[in-house]
């Protein structure tokens, strides 16, 4: 990526009405909770019930008072994308040093995951081929330099860290995206380029740049079938919750000393076969047809797996009126704007890197022509650069930017990404002015209403005595759709309520807080696609 490289077990706060209002502060809440292991069984099956005929006439049997359901109104959830790159090229944030041990490893990826769940943030977007290499068992593609020191050498002892990482995320109600990059085979700061490496397997299918990157070729059918494999293969063996592609498809022009990508051959071959596009069309369809290909996909394989792209921020110069810069659509042939408008993909991150002021790259009017042009509704949730500059003024504008993509983003379609990691760990100031602002509490990611996914049922909930507080303990039949819980809590006719972790199935709850009696107890399940499910209530007697 083009990039100079928060005493309560829960949050809980007060809702005054059932519906929030856009950018209304909200007050701070705390976060622990207490993690109980779920044992995954099958729902228990019903027997059919037996017809008996009666031959002998009986009196009519007294039939058993159905239980009144309990009808509530409860607040409205609110919801934001909140998430963080983590990138492993060059170990730019995890893992630190490519020779750590397997424990010092996991550590690292606990912390980090520990970190965002700590400040209120619901997803990450994990790097996991940072150049044709894997951070995952893969018999495609080798064993990353980044994570052993040696291309195609796997962890010892062995672990799969992209298993670990999604296992981790999810106990802890992060979302994770795979971060993929698809043409990049070999990194500058990837060691000697060796047997094992892709540059040597697809020889046919790779160009070496001059300032020493190798790259595959995107007009290639090769190309595009091998990335098209190792997407898939991550799609069908893990449990992720995105693919993500960053702004690399054809190079910056600086990875090849200023001079043209070394195309010759597939354009010329292209043109032998009847092709009359100009060269730059030419690369343009070939990227937009691999987005096409890899959306479709995905989604034949797990519609909820959300694919998403983070661009170069600018399209083209003059769009808005006074933008300058380089063009992505002329540089690096993407054609962004033109996958936006198709719905190519479920949510669209434009790396909008710099400050709302100057005008001539404003964040705010860049993020305004953006999602002009979001014609069918996808996410737009805009990378902000929160690395670029320490002091309080820098911290500020971050804080600006977070906002104003609450005012210029529909609701339910607010968010951002931020990049990276590191300028939240190594810039307390960042992060804690995030958590006393934006931040306060924690959030649902927004719905994505045009993927499919299956009804929840409501759960069960059971309250028991027990001393002066009450056992709430809830179950679900579709448990392993379960990515979320939310516990509502009414005190003296006033709801609150609290976001837990997919293992938290029971809670011991005062049975007065402030003074004021606890009245009303409900507990619904979210799913993967964040979908709230029915409530179940009880009424406290």
């Amino acid at each position: 990526m083009k990039r100079s490289l928060l005493f309560l077990a829960a949050a809980l706060f007060v809702l005054s009405s059932c519906s929030s209002k856009k950018n209304k502060k909200q007050e701070p809440a705390n976060t622990t909770t207490t993690n109980v292991e779920i044992v995954k069984k099958d729902p228990p099956s019903v027997p059919k019930r037996e017809r008996v005929k009666n031959t002998i006439e009986t009196k009519e049997q007294p039939v058993a008072e159905k239980k009144k359901e309990i009808v509530v109104d409860l607040p409205v959830l609110p919801r934001e994308f909140r998430a963080a790159w983590v990138a492993s090229v060059a170990n730019i944030n995890w893992p630190s040093k490519n020779n750590l041990s397997t424990a010092e490893q996991q550590e690292e990826a606990i912390g980090i995951l520990d970190f965002l769940k700590n400040n209120n943030f619901n997803a990450v977007v994990f790097q996991v081929r940072p150049s044709a290499d894997a951070f995952y068992k893969s018999d495609l593609e080798p064993w990353s330099y980044f994570l052993t020191g040696t291309e195609g050498q796997a962890p010892s002892p062995y672990y799969d860290p992209l298993d670990f990482w999604v296992e981790q995320a999810h106990k802890r109600g992060i979302e994770l995206h795979v971060w993929l990059n698809p043409y990049r085979a070999h990194h500058t700061a990837g060691g000697a380029v060796n047997s094992a490496s892709m540059a040597r397997k697809m020889p046919e299918s790779v160009v070496k740049l001059k300032q020493g990157y190798y790259w595959f070729d995107p007009s290639k059918k090769s190309t595009q079938d091998h990335a098209a494999r190792v997407v898939m293969d991550i799609v069908k063996r893990y449990d992720i919750d995105g693919v993500h592609f960053d702004d690399y498809f054809y190079p910056y022009a600086e990875y090849n000393g200023g001079q043209d990508f070394p195309d010759s051959d597939s354009y010329n071959e292209y043109k032998r076969n009847g092709g009359d596009l100009s060269r730059g069309d030419f690369r343009r369809n070939s990227v937009n047809t691999f987005i096409e290909r890899i959306y479709k996909d995905i989604k034949k394989e797990k519609n909820f797996v959300k694919f998403g792209i983070s661009p170069f921020g600018i399209w083209k110069p003059g769009y808005p009126s006074g933008i300058q810069g380089s063009s992505q659509y002329d540089m690096l042939y993407a054609d962004a704007k033109l996958w936006l408008n198709k719905g190519w993909i479920d949510y669209f991150a434009p790396q909008l890197y710099w400050p709302i002021q100057p005008a001539k790259q404003s964040y705010t009017a860049l993020l305004k022509w953006w999602e002009s042009e979001n014609t069918l509704g996808r996410h737009l949730w805009p990378g902000i650069n929160t690395v670029g500059r320490r002091g309080p003024e820098y911290v500020q504008e971050i804080v600006n930017q977070v906002e104003a993509a609450r005012t210029l983003l529909p609701d339910n379609r607010e968010g951002v990404i931020h990049w990276s990691l590191a300028g939240l760990t190594k810039n307390p100031a960042m992060t804690q002015a995030l958590v006393n602002g934006p931040y306060q509490v924690k959030v649902l990611v927004p719905t994505s209403p045009w993927l499919n996914a299956n009804p929840l049922l409501k759960p069960t909930l059971l309250l028991t005595p027990q001393g002066g507080n009450i056992f709430a303990k809830w179950q679900h039949q579709q448990i392993d759709q379960v990515s979320k819980w939310v516990l509502y809590l009414n005190y003296g006719g006033v709801w609150q309520y609290e976001i837990l972790d997919p293992g938290v199935t029971s809670k011991d709850i005062p049975t007065t807080l402030n003074n004021k009696k606890l009245q009303y107890v409900a507990v619904k399940a979210v799913d993967r696609l964040s979908n709230e499910g029915p409530y179940a209530a009880e009424k406290i007697k």
